[in-house]
């Protein structure tokens, strides 16, 4: 996302007609367009790692090099991609073909899909700190002190002194930062780091603590809201 927080858009095309027809839909998402004419600067801005959407036209002369440097990433959340080809036909990796010629009808119709994708990515992989201690408890019954580094829609990252095994289980209760209650949680850890950082993935949250958390994240999410009904 860009520093105001809107999603970013690499459109690449050199038909003038995707491009007029294009831009004023993604302007209507509230997301901020990079127009690249070489692909050069379409790799330069993909390197980046600041792409959420991009949408590219399969008749670009070199849509089929970048296509291969995308699936070839290793970014740790790749972009939506929106395909505008000619032929009416799934693509490999790509999540929403939009059919040519392009209108404002099918160019909207098939943002709204890339939309409601790039929003379920955004929600997924977005971490809120909290830096809390908790005391948790292990498959086996032992008591754990941890902290709890941040949180959210998917799991938690953690420190602790001691050494978690992947895939060790852990149940403990966190306090949200503004709420007076806390939130039951069981966690699986993932992944570990040096000096004890950890990754864990919800395995369960009673069904009120999850509403809970759902309302707490989502009065935290800031993206520009888009000016269409999505």
């Amino acid at each position: 996302m860009t520093p105001e927080m809107a999603f970013e858009c690499l459109l690449v095309s050199h038909d003038p007609a995707v491009f007029s027809t294009m831009d004023p839909i993604l302007q209507d998402f509230s997301i901020h367009t990079n127009v690249c004419p070489s692909p050069s600067k379409a790799a330069n801005l993909l390197a980046e790692g600041s792409t959420d959407l991009i949408v590219i036209d399969l008749e670009s002369e070199y849509s089929s090099e970048l296509m291969q440097q995308i699936f070839e990433s290793r970014m740790r959340q790749k972009p939506t991609i929106l395909a505008v080809s000619a032929a009416d036909r799934a693509v490999p990796g790509v999540h929403v073909v939009l059919r040519k010629p392009v209108t404002a009808e099918s160019g909207t119709k098939s943002l709204k899909v890339a939309y409601s994708r790039m929003l379920r990515d955004y929600r997924k992989h977005t971490r809120f700190a909290l830096m809390t201690s908790v005391l948790a408890t292990d498959e086996n019954n032992r008591t754990l002190s941890l902290t709890i580094t941040n949180i959210g829609e998917g799991g938690v990252g953690l420190t602790c002194k001691e050494k978690l095994p992947v895939g060790s289980m852990l149940s403990f209760r966190v306090p949200l930062r503004g709420l007076r209650s806390e939130i039951n949680i069981q966690a699986r850890v993932l992944w570990t780091r040096q000096y004890g950082i950890a990754g864990c993935e919800f395995i369960r949250v009673p069904p009120g603590d999850l509403q809970v958390l759902h309302a707490w994240l989502e009065s935290r999410y800031r993206f520009k809201k888009p000016l269409v009904p999505v």
